[in-house]
């Protein structure tokens, strides 16, 4: 099992059909080979009448290898020349430029020329009986002309499969990923073999090479092939997080070159500079290419925006967790983008998975004591909650709301600074209608924030005397509530029964589910508006 585990797949992918062939053709001809001498009138031996080459036959002969040799090649070449400009026009173009830069690819069509050339020569070097001269047969490089010739069939079925194997668009991904992250975060012998500017050549390469594959792919509504490649600038980019502090501050230099690459060359100069200073120049190319990959897929392929807010969200956490703060910055930037241009397109399913991802890295920032950035995150939630609002997108502002409670939640729990203010901009994103012709989304909108808020209070009143002060303060921002509104929103939280929604939602919980120790403080909660204590003397008073 060890040996197994140790050896290597692309060798064994090779020699083991030129065992399989080269023993099977040995044994056909060997066997039919035996027959013949076994039954031939002859004083030499098995194997010296084989190589009892005569001279007129010889050059026929050697002159017909030469040209199989010649055809082999150029089914060879015929073949990989159709194979990789189709992979090249399917996934990206630069896919022919790692073809040919491959050593075993050079390897092999090298090996095809010499075995032609040399066959040709060795053809011209016998010389039959020719009055006073005599004849000459180079055994020893006819016998090896002969093998180039059997090796050189053989070799055409394993180099078929290794071709195919090379442009597995999975190989050609994860190929691309770890030249770029030999060159960017490598091995110091890796990092040593070539200059700075030849690093952050190859790593840029390899970042613009992936978008080209993941871009290519949602064209051609390839959902495989483009999840690979988002996938593969992900572990890129957490991997180089990981090892970013051991890097030489050489390389996060924003060189003459670097500046003229379309990501950069539009930015202005100070911007160029604030990257280069915070060192995340690297990052900001993956997120870019990121965002152009959103856009193409926004309305087209929901499941790639949802996999990009995934892995933009793992970047972030990797920023965390590396305390690189001008990282953790740029993801939530690029969330920000993310949400304005799906609110733009008015995407509501993809705006409601980016938020739950948006929502995640907020989590993991209360976890990892980033006050500051938790503020922001909820400022930004707001905002784009009310703009949600603004553009009659009631289902983003609820959903908005929900993830702004789930954060209070998390950070009163986690104790964290940051918990007030996130509080109070939950309290701020609900708008009343501005008159009575509003839209019934409008008005959803606002019962689903409230319903929010509801539930955050019983969570408030739930968590003791150390919550209940927050109880009061969404009971005085709801207690001029219409009471037909308010004892609805009660009605509605009280009468959910199922935590699991009845349908296939990516999140997996119902909104409006509160557990039953939750439903008697909603109860309690309820109880402090005077509209719905009156309202029920009013309908006793009537019964």
């Amino acid at each position: 099992m060890a040996i197994a585990g140790r050896r290597n797949p692309r060798l064994f992918a090779f020699l083991y059909p030129l065992v399989i062939l080269g023993s099977a053709a040995a044994v056909v001809f060997l066997g039919l080979y035996a027959i013949d001498y076994r039954n031939a009138v002859t004083d030499k031996g098995f194997f010296s009448l084989l190589i009892a080459f005569d001279p007129e036959t010889l050059q026929n002969a050697l002159g017909n290898m030469a040209q199989t040799v010649a055809a082999v090649l150029g089914i060879v070449i015929t073949v990989v020349s159709i194979v990789v400009q189709l992979a090249a026009t399917r996934y990206a173009p630069r896919i022919a430029e790692m073809f040919f830069r491959d050593r075993t690819n050079i390897a092999v069509l090298s090996f095809f020329v010499v075995a032609c050339i040399n066959v040709g020569w060795v053809s011209v070097s016998v010389m039959g009986t020719n009055g006073a001269v005599p004849s000459f047969v180079p055994q020893v490089s006819v016998v090896v002309s002969m093998f180039l010739v059997t090796f050189s069939l053989l070799l055409m079925v394993p180099y078929f499969a290794y071709v195919f194997d090379f442009l597995d668009p999975d190989r050609v991904v994860g190929r691309i990923q770890q030249q770029a992250v030999d060159s960017a975060a490598g091995t110091a012998a890796a990092r040593g073999a070539a200059g700075v500017g030849d690093r952050q050549r190859n790593a840029l390469t390899g970042i613009e090479q992936l978008s080209d594959i993941a871009v290519n792919a949602v064209s051609q509504k390839d959902k495989a092939i483009a999840s690979g490649a988002i996938d593969a600038v992900k572990d890129l980019v957490v991997t180089y997080l990981g090892k970013k502090p051991a890097i030489a501050k050489e390389w996060f230099v924003i060189g003459g070159w670097l500046r003229q690459n379309p990501d950069f060359v539009s930015l202005a100069g100070e911007s160029i500079d604030d990257l280069a200073e915070q060192r995340v120049w690297l990052e900001w190319k993956a997120l870019r290419q990121y965002q152009a990959i959103y856009n193409e897929s926004l309305g087209e392929m929901q499941d790639i925006n949802h996999l990009i807010a995934i892995n933009t969200r793992y970047i972030g956490e990797a920023a965390l967790k590396a305390k690189d703060e001008h990282a953790i910055a740029l993801s939530v930037k690029f969330f920000n983008t993310y949400m304005r241009a799906t609110i733009n397109k008015q995407q509501v399913r993809t705006a409601y998975n980016v938020l739950n991802q948006y929502r995640q890295l907020a989590e993991s920032a209360i976890a990892a004591g980033e006050t500051q950035r938790v503020r922001e995150i909820g400022f930004y939630f707001k905002y784009y909650g009310q703009i949600a609002h603004g553009l009659d997108l009631g289902f983003v502002t609820e959903t908005v709301a929900y993830d702004m409670a789930t954060l209070c939640e998390h950070s009163f729990t986690a104790r964290s600074p940051a918990h007030d203010e996130v509080l109070k901009l939950l309290l701020e994103l609900d708008k009343e209608p501005e008159n009575e012709n509003a839209s019934q989304s409008q008005e959803h909108m606002l019962r689903g924030v409230r319903k929010a808020q509801a539930k955050l209070a019983s969570f408030y009143l739930a968590a003791g005397p150390t919550g209940e002060p927050f109880a009061r303060l969404i009971f005085s921002d709801m207690k001029d509530e219409r009471s037909e509104r308010l004892s609805s929103i009660r009605d509605e939280l009280l009468n959910i029964k199922s935590k699991d929604f009845w349908e296939v939602i990516d999140r997996g919980t119902n909104f409006d589910y509160v557990d039953n120790a939750r439903k008697a403080q909603l109860v309690v909660f309820f109880s402090w508006f005077p509209a719905l204590s009156e309202r029920r003397v009013s309908d006793a008073t009537t019964t």
